[in-house]
């Protein structure tokens, strides 16, 4: 069995290039890979489109890699909470395609599943429509097309030697659906355990989609909008 165990980081992302397509999981800052988003920070790598729900938030996240203008095309559902994408995207430095948060993930998960396309009612008479087939249904709908990367960089709670990952509630996210799309998976895990270290009825992804997985370390876990009782 081929090792997928790294050390770390540097070694998991070392052939990542200018030019990459890169997913990223995670719902804002909720499942996000914190350890490889500051790898490709670090490394400057250049030219990057990005496919991710919402490129990070408010300067945290894949925002990290807008502010240093590694980012030039970004898919993406939602721009909200993150002016840095905002503001790239007005001044057109950045180039975004706004997706259906619905079709996102459909389009994802087409490209995992070897779909070739779908018609979907969602986003007929809008813009999302514009210079795309219209087949008659039951109702108007249009064709999308899958999603597919170069490289998917994950993040779960648990993960074993053989790359089966388990996932904490909502930080599942789009994670897997991405593992499955993306030609090379890399996942960060808070806890590595040995193959066996996780139930077979608990496995969230199986290894067979992850390529490479390493150990994480000084997780912020940031909270995008803190609730105070009174």
């Amino acid at each position: 069995m081929k090792n997928k165990v790294y050390p770390g980081p540097s070694e998991a992302l070392f052939d990542l290039t200018d030019g990459i397509t890169l997913m990223s999981g995670g719902f804002g800052l909720c499942g996000i890979p914190e350890n490889s988003i500051d790898e490709i920070a670090k490394r400057g790598i250049r030219n990057i489109h990005a496919i991710s729900n919402n490129i990070g938030n408010s300067g945290r996240g894949l925002a990290i890699l807008l502010k240093n203008r590694q980012i030039t095309r970004a898919t993406c559902s939602y721009v909200g909470g993150n002016p840095d994408l905002e503001q790239q995207m007005l001044a057109g430095e950045v180039d975004v395609a706004l997706v259906p948060q619905g079709t996102f993930s459909e389009r994802i998960r087409a490209a995992g599943m070897g779909i070739r396309g779908f018609y979907t009612p969602t986003g007929y008479g809008t813009l999302v429509a514009e210079g795309k087939e219209v087949k008659e249904f039951d109702r108007p709908c249009i064709l999308e097309m899958p999603l597919h990367a170069d490289f998917a960089i994950i993040k779960a709670e648990r993960g074993d030697t053989f790359g089966n990952l388990w996932f904490k509630e909502t930080a599942r996210n789009f994670s897997p659906l991405m593992a499955m799309a993306a030609k090379i998976t890399i996942a960060e895990v808070e806890e590595l355990v040995p193959l066996g270290g996780i139930r077979p009825e608990d496995v969230h992804l199986p290894g067979i989609f992850v390529q490479r997985i390493y150990q994480g370390s000084n997780y912020r876990n940031d909270i995008e909008i803190p609730v105070y009782a009174d």
